[in-house]
C-alpha cells in the first residue's frame, strides 16, 4: 500500500528511507506485528538504483539490476501491509522523554504532513561524493562507478582510472587491480593523503600508475560507454585526454543525516553514531541502519543485515515498554 497523504495514524516502528536497510527494517518490523510506515526518502531504492548490474547480493544465480533488485523488495514490502509514504523528511522532533499516549517521535516530510512513530528507524543511507563534472551523470552505471567492491568485476582486463587521494581511493586501486588491466590514480596534489603503508603497497603495486597534479575535467564515451578522460594539470593548466574503460570516483560520501543533526549524535564526518556491536544510536527508542552509520563496508547485503537487526531492536524497546 502507498500512501502520499498525511499520516493520520502512528506508528509503532517509522523507518525511514527505502534502501536495503529501510526495506528490510521495514519486513522484520510488520512481520512482528508491528505497525509499521516507510518513508521512501527522494530516490526510492537509495543508491542501488543507479546500479546497473549486481551479482554478490545473494539470491540470484545471475546478475540482476539494481532498480529490479529494490522494485522486488519494495513489493514485499507492499505485500506484508506496511505502509509505504512517498515523502522527504526535512526535519525531526524527538522527545527526551516518550509517554506514548500524547508524546511521540515525529518526523516532518517536506510536503508538510507529520508523521509520529512510537520508535524509529533511521535508514537513509549516504551518496557518493561526485565531482560534478560533463559526462559524470551521463555515463553513471555504464562506465562511471562509486564502488569498486561493487562494479570492480565488470571491468577484468581493461583500463580503469580511479580518481581521488586518501585511503578510499588507494583501497579502492589496489582492490581493482584484481581484476583491470591496468588502474590509473588521478591525484589534484603531488602526495596521497592515505596512510603511507598502504600508499607502500599502491606503488609496489606493477599494474598501477599515479598521475600527479592532475584533475579531471570530463568524462568522455561514445553514447553508450565510457571511452576517455579529459585531465588539466593544476600546475600548468595543461590539457591532455587518456582513452579508459571505467572511472572509480573516490572522493568520500556523505551521510544523508542533515535532518538529524542537533537532535541525535553524530561523529565529525556526519555519520549518526551507534553503540559498539549495535544499532541503537544515543536517544532511545531510535535505531540507525546501514550506510548512515556505515562509513566502511557500504554494501547492500550489510545494510539489509542492520536493518534486520534495528527492527529486532525496535521491537524489543516497544515491548520492554508494554507495547
Amino acid at each position: 500500500m502507498e500512501n502520499n497523504t498525511i499520516a493520520t495514524n502512528i506508528a509503532d516502528i517509522l523507518v525511514i528511507g527505502s534502501g536495503p536497510a529501510g526495506y528490510t527494517a521495514a519486513i522484520y518490523a510488520a512481520r512482528a506485528g508491528r505497525t509499521t510506515y516507510l518513508i521512501t526518502g527522494a530516490q526510492q531504492g537509495g543508491q542501488l538504483t543507479i546500479t546497473s548490474s549486481i551479482e554478490n547480493y545473494p539470491g540470484f544465480a545471475s546478475s540482476i539490476s539494481g532498480p529490479e533488485l529494490m522494485e522486488q523488495m519494495r513489493q514485499q514490502v507492499a505485500s506484508i501491509g506496511v505502509k509505504i509514504i512517498c515523502d522527504t523528511i526535512a526535519s525531526v522532533d524527538f522527545p527526551v522523554s516518550i509517554n506514548f499516549s500524547n508524546e511521540f517521535f515525529r518526523a516532518i516530510g517536506e510536503s508538510g504532513a507529520v508523521y509520529k512513530g512510537k520508535s524509529i528507524i533511521i535508514a537513509t543511507g549516504a551518496g557518493a561524493r561526485w565531482l560534478g563534472i560533463p559526462g559524470e551523470n551521463e555515463y553513471r552505471g555504464r562506465g562511471v562507478s562509486a564502488c569498486a567492491t561493487c562494479d570492480g568485476f565488470f571491468f577484468r582486463d581493461k583500463d580503469v582510472a580511479v580518481v581521488g587521494g586518501g585511503n578510499v581511493a588507494v583501497e579502492e586501486a589496489i582492490f581493482l587491480t584484481n581484476f583491470a588491466k591496468s588502474v590509473t590514480l588521478v591525484h589534484r596534489r603531488n602526495e596521497l593523503r592515505a596512510e603511507k603503508i598502504m600508499q607502500k603497497r599502491l606503488f609496489e603495486n606493477p599494474k598501477v600508475n599515479v598521475v600527479w597534479d592532475t584533475v579531471v575535467s570530463e568524462i568522455e564515451g561514445d553514447g553508450n560507454k565510457v571511452t576517455k578522460l579529459k585531465l588539466r594539470d593544476t600546475k600548468t593548466n595543461e590539457i591532455s585526454y587518456k582513452e579508459i574503460d571505467g572511472v572509480f570516483v573516490a572522493i568520500g560520501h556523505q551521510p544523508n543525516t542533515t535532518p538529524f543533526k542537533g537532535k541525535i549524535d553524530l561523529d565529525a564526518s556526519g555519520y549518526i553514531i551507534t553503540k559498539v556491536g549495535t544499532v541503537k544510536t544515543s536517544v532511545e527508542g531510535v535505531f540507525a541502519a546501514g550506510d548512515v552509520c556505515d562509513p566502511i563496508y557500504r554494501q547492500a547485503i550489510t545494510s539489509a543485515g542492520q536493518g534486520c537487526m534495528a527492527a529486532i531492536e525496535a521491537d524489543k524497546y516497544l515491548a520492554s515498554k508494554g507495547i
